[in-house]
């Protein structure tokens, strides 16, 4: 059988006591109130029953740390206290030094066992009790704890406790994608019209008749030459288009959140407590 430290079990074993934390108890012998030492850790098996306490007896032998079975415990957290039942100086003194780096096996629980077996004037509570063995055996391989509730078997007979729970709607928010929006570009043509004035060149020709037509000139100004000839360079424009790009206007694409409260309704459960006393008073607090 595994057992394995309360934190390493279970780290947040304290919620389970209502904040309270076992480990840092001081341990007092029942009936005589004699303080014998200081919890300093609890061992559970494979399934979180408590099985030991984990106890350092500097009060009674300094330095030696021991294993109190849970049977032979009982806790009161109104006074913040483990009073052992029936363990004796001489007990103490026997049972075999717990040593955490030393492998709990069945041969060291028997060690310690067989101290709690020894006869006291320990009497085990009612709900506890079974019927005693004169000769118990146990073996190795089917050992079970519940065999010896004496040691083992929780002990409330003075300090009862029911509690009572209620449910509570835990509210919380999970984030879920509900869409997607796509932005891109596409080119799309069309036809663009422009107006370019343009000049053309023409050659007009003119026929006048001078003022002095019908006078006689010598023959030296009559100069008759043959293949003459006027040159007049015509022009014309033609329209010269060409295309520049220019930035028309700028697109921003952001998110904004939207804040809503959404509203929802559970049915939870509470526990009330019901009283039977018959006849008896009870006072309640």
């Amino acid at each position: 059988m595994v057992l394995y430290k309360l934190e390493d079990f279970e780290p947040n074993y304290r919620e389970t006591f209502e904040g309270h934390d076992i480990k840092g108890l001081g341990v007092y012998t029942q009936g005589t109130d004699e303080k014998i030492g200081t919890v300093s850790d609890v061992l559970v098996d494979e399934e979180g029953h408590f099985r030991y306490l984990v106890v350092d007896l500097g009060f009674w032998i300094f330095g030696k740390k021991v294993l109190l079975p849970l049977g032979r415990a009982r806790i009161d957290y109104n006074v913040d206290r483990v009073y052992t039942i029936g363990l004796t100086r001489e007990q103490a003194e026997d049972l075999p030094e717990f040593n955490e780096r030393q492998t709990l096996d069945y041969d060291y629980e028997e060690r310690v066992r067989g101290v709690y077996r020894q006869p006291t004037d320990y009497t085990p509570p009612v709900e506890a009790s079974a019927p005693l063995d004169t000769t118990p055996t146990y073996a190795r391989d089917t050992y079970n704890y519940e065999r010896e509730p004496s040691l083992y078997g929780l002990n409330e007979q003075d300090h009862q406790t029911l509690r009572l729970y209620e449910e509570r709607l835990i509210a919380s928010k999970r984030r879920q994608k509900t869409g997607e929006v796509t932005i891109g570009k596409h080119v799309e043509t069309d036809t663009a019209r422009v107006a370019v004035p343009i000049e053309r060149e023409r050659v007009v020709i003119e026929r006048v008749t001078p003022t002095d037509a019908g006078t006689s000139v010598s023959g030296r100004e009559a100069d008759f030459r043959e293949g003459e000839v006027a040159r007049i360079e015509i022009h014309e424009e033609t329209p010269d288009v060409r295309k520049e790009a220019f930035l028309r206007e700028e697109v921003r694409v952001r998110k904004v959140v939207d804040q809503d409260t959404v509203e929802t309704q559970e049915t939870v459960r509470r526990e009330e407590l019901d009283v039977n006393s018959g006849n008896l008073p009870i006072q309640e607090h």
